[in-house]
């Protein structure tokens, strides 16, 4: 059975009635008291009902606190996020649910989260959640029947290494979760488009935020997305751009009007310098030295990510490859990667990220040998992100049973 109304079976039905007496003395604070609404929570967690109690009345708390039953129409967000943060809701799919547009290649993370707080972001993709519900509601009063889950597209074509800055990543997890959270089966599905290379690198760090419903929901699509997407959404739904026949008044086929498409945000609204970041080591370099530090790659595709900064001084970083592991060799005698170069670590923290081309040693390294005075401190975290949870010699991409593809 489901675990839908109409569809329940009989262990199903005496949940729903335990789970109703028990939150009996807060249903009033609820957004909605229809058994339609206890089921989502109680589908969320296997009809386990204490564990849906537990999860409503946390939920009710994040409302309180974070205001969300007014936060459609007494909060805006910053005009950085209104600008710079892209997607939207346009259409709906072949039985009603609002479909929402994300569109990933034209935003600008580093550029938004040092002009905005995380709290702002988290609030704002509150504000959206909470609209599409309303939607839903609407839609259910329109077509006289349930509709409570929203249908989701990936426009993955741009993204690149700029999206696995880690402080992006580790906020739109924080988002990922508060969606987990406190909207239960408000997804019906979520559709990956013109997905990259690296797109297996950026679901790996993702995934652990998502549960397994969440995941079966995820599907990929090959080259023929348009086709899969008016199966789901009637062309005149589904903007031009899309495969559909849906524009905005004066033609524009992407919908603008809707569906905001953002770009590099200006430095005008940068209200910080850097993201405050936790590092995982700190290592004093000598006068005169170098540190180094290796990464065997078995798996070309895989991405190596760094944060550092350094102390009173500059200081020197490059990337190098070399044939065996365990071997210290200088600079010279590597195959330069990323060229050394000094950077100003110690005003600005220093981050970025590389996609290993092909399998080898590769040595990230810290240079202070121009100094014959000062010695330099480094705290930095360095990361190597593989397509996928497997080992590195086994085969790279995502799992069948993680993420069904759609060929």
């Amino acid at each position: 059975m489901s675990g839908r109304v109409g569809d329940l079976s009989a262990r199903q039905a005496e949940a729903l009635a335990q789970f109703r007496e028990k939150v009996q003395d807060i249903l009033p604070q609820c957004p909605s008291q229809s058994d339609h609404f206890l089921l989502r929570w109680l589908r969320a967690r296997n009809f386990n009902v204490s564990k849906a109690e537990a999860m409503l009345r946390k939920h009710l708390e994040f409302r309180k606190r974070i205001k969300a039953d007014t936060i459609t129409t007494e909060w805006k967000p910053p005009e950085v996020i209104e600008k710079y943060f892209s997607g939207g809701m346009c259409g709906y799919d072949r039985e009603g649910s609002p479909v929402w547009y994300d569109v990933i290649g034209p935003v600008d993370p580093k550029g938004l989260l040092l002009s905005a707080s995380k709290q702002d972001f988290i609030k704002s993709k509150v504000r959206d959640c909470e609209m599409l519900q309303k939607e839903c509601d609407l839609q259910s009063e329109r077509l006289g029947k349930n509709v409570e889950s929203i249908t989701m597209i990936y426009d993955c074509e741009g993204l690149g290494l700029k999206h696995l800055w880690k402080p992006a990543i580790e906020t739109y997890g924080e988002v990922l979760t508060m969606f987990e959270d406190n909207y239960p089966e408000g997804l019906k599905k979520l559709f990956i488009i013109k997905a990259p290379k690296i797109f297996p690198v950026a679901y790996n760090l993702v995934k652990p935020f998502l549960s397994e419903d969440t995941r079966r929901k995820i599907v990929i699509l090959g080259p023929n997305w348009k086709e899969v997407l008016q199966k789901h959404i009637e062309p005149e739904e589904l903007p031009a751009v899309y495969g559909g026949k849906l524009t905005d008044p004066d033609g524009d086929p992407r919908c603008r009007t809707r569906i905001k498409h953002a770009g590099v945000v200006p430095k005008s609204y940068y209200v910080r310098d850097s993201v405050k970041v936790q590092y995982e080591q700190v290592v004093t370099i000598g006068r005169g030295s170098s540190h180094q530090l290796e990464y065997e790659v078995l798996l070309p595709g895989s991405v190596l990510r760094w944060q550092y900064s350094s102390e009173d001084a500059d200081i020197g970083f490059g990337v190098f490859m070399k044939p065996r592991a365990g071997e210290r060799q200088r600079a010279g005698q590597m195959a330069e990667v990323l060229p050394s170069q000094r950077y100003n670590a110690h005003l600005v923290p220093e981050d970025g990220s590389l996609t290993c081309a092909e399998a080898g040693v590769y040595v990230l390294r810290f240079d202070n040998t121009y100094s014959i005075l000062q010695s330099k401190k480094v705290s930095f975290t360095v990361e190597l992100l593989l397509p996928n949870n497997q080992s590195q010699a086994e085969k790279s991409g995502v799992t069948d049973e993680e993420v069904r593809s759609s060929q």
